[in-house]
């Protein structure tokens, strides 16, 4: 409903704005608009087209590692420490192996393989909720987690900047240079998401494996955070795009031997899962014409320039850098909609470039952000769960914490 709203809006209000703008004599906003109509059609075909290869790459690579077991590996290896935010759940319940499965699906970028995974989990926590239709304390924290989005690989990102790359003519870009700063916000937003959830329900989270990992990030970043104050700006880029690129080609060699060691036809299931990745960038190509047509006629119409004005006379005002604020839409869609703000991202890197500071800032945003309402109507939904108590307040505390670190983050790489 919210998104049916907001496409909506889109249109309503670029017509509203056209008719006035005719009024006062502009009589090119019309032909103007009808042009960026189908304009904006074709690049969101020629954008899902484009992706389709490293689609069909990536979940191919995916398949080679779940069938390997790397997957489940690595599910088992986060056991000790996630079992602590999720007290009330039984050691060696399903709900456990479904919930470790489906945030290391997540970790991974595993987007399609996520969703089932969670759903499953949503059930087995179901089985142990004393209330059907209120979301028990397990649920909430498991929700708050997936709404967080910690991942590893901003997979689709990445792959869709490499697309907008090649549409534009750039050689040698790596589209991978937003790993770094993309893993350090969507690590904030986790933590704040996991944080406001145990205030909330009063865990104790000093225990040694919580706070042995917290001491581990909190260093990682601390050193990292030090480098970045003295290490010189070309520096940093190349640190980024050095991480990025070593650690996507280290983990597609690790699924290869591990499938070659554990016998697994590799070719075979990369071939099914290129197959996946193929039906996953056609499948998005209604969405993202759906989106792009919409943000087409609300930038034709002038509307975004009025928004983005006003956004920046605000920030302006408050002392602020506002290079930021072309990006920031992509945010505030992104808690609305995934296929809105891959929208309003892919418009922001047609307009600025796909290289520019605004380009990459709204790659890191998209990236390390979720789309909490969707998450939590889909996940609630499947288990009858009308009562969702501090879960949505929680969440959306986590996605603002999220978003202000990008903005930072991205002008830490600047």
């Amino acid at each position: 409903m919210a998104l049916n709203l907001v496409w909506l809006g889109f249109f309503l209000i670029s017509f509203l704005a056209a008719c006035v703008r005719l009024a006062h004599g502009d009589t090119a906003v019309f032909p103007a608009m009808l042009a960026s109509l189908f304009d904006n059609a074709r690049t969101a075909f020629e954008i899902s087209l484009g992706l389709a290869g490293v689609m069909c790459l990536w979940i191919g690579i995916m398949r080679i590692g779940e069938r390997a077991g790397v997957v489940d590996l690595f599910a088992r290896a986060m056991n000790p420490l996630l079992r602590h935010f999720f007290p009330g759940v039984p050691q060696g319940h399903p709900a456990q192996g479904a919930m470790m499965m489906n945030v290391s699906a997540n970790l991974l970028g595993l987007d399609n393989a996520a969703t089932p995974l969670g759903l499953n989990a949503m059930r087995e926590l179901q089985a142990l909720n004393p209330k059907a239709d209120t979301a028990s304390n397990a649920q909430i924290m498991f929700i708050v987690l997936n709404t967080a989005g910690l991942t590893l690989i901003p997979t689709s990102v990445i792959a869709i900047r490499q697309a907008m790359a090649v549409k534009q003519g750039l050689t040698g870009f790596n589209a991978a240079d937003i790993f770094l700063p993309t893993l350090l916000a969507t690590g904030v937003s986790c933590l704040a998401g996991l944080l406001a959830v145990a205030w909330v329900q009063r865990l104790n989270l000093l225990k040694p494996a919580v706070l042995a990992a917290f001491a581990i990030a909190a260093a990682a970043v601390g050193g990292l955070f030090v480098w970045l104050r003295h290490a010189p700006p070309d520096q940093v880029s190349q640190l980024a795009a050095l991480v990025g690129s070593a650690f996507i080609l280290s983990l597609i060699t690790l699924f290869l031997v591990c499938g070659a060691v554990r016998r697994v036809n590799v070719y075979d299931a990369f071939i099914d899962g290129a197959k996946e990745g193929f039906g996953v960038a056609v499948q998005i190509i209604p969405y993202l014409v759906a989106i792009l047509v919409a943000i087409g006629l609300f930038r034709a119409s002038g509307c975004m320039d009025v928004l983005m004005q006003g956004l920046s006379a605000g920030f302006a005002w408050l002392g602020l850098d506002t290079d930021f604020v072309p990006a920031l839409p992509v945010g505030l869609m992104k808690i609305l909609s995934g296929a809105g703000a891959r929208g309003l991202m892919v418009d922001v890197m047609s307009t600025y470039g796909v290289d520019s500071f605004q380009g990459r800032l709204a790659a890191i945003i998209q990236g390390s952000t979720e789309t909490t309402f969707y998450v939590m109507a889909v996940y609630f939904g499947s288990v009858n769960v009308r009562n969702t108590r501090h879960a949505l307040g929680c969440a959306l505390f986590a996605d603002i914490v999220g978003m202000t670190a990008a903005v930072w983050i991205a002008y830490l790489f600047r």
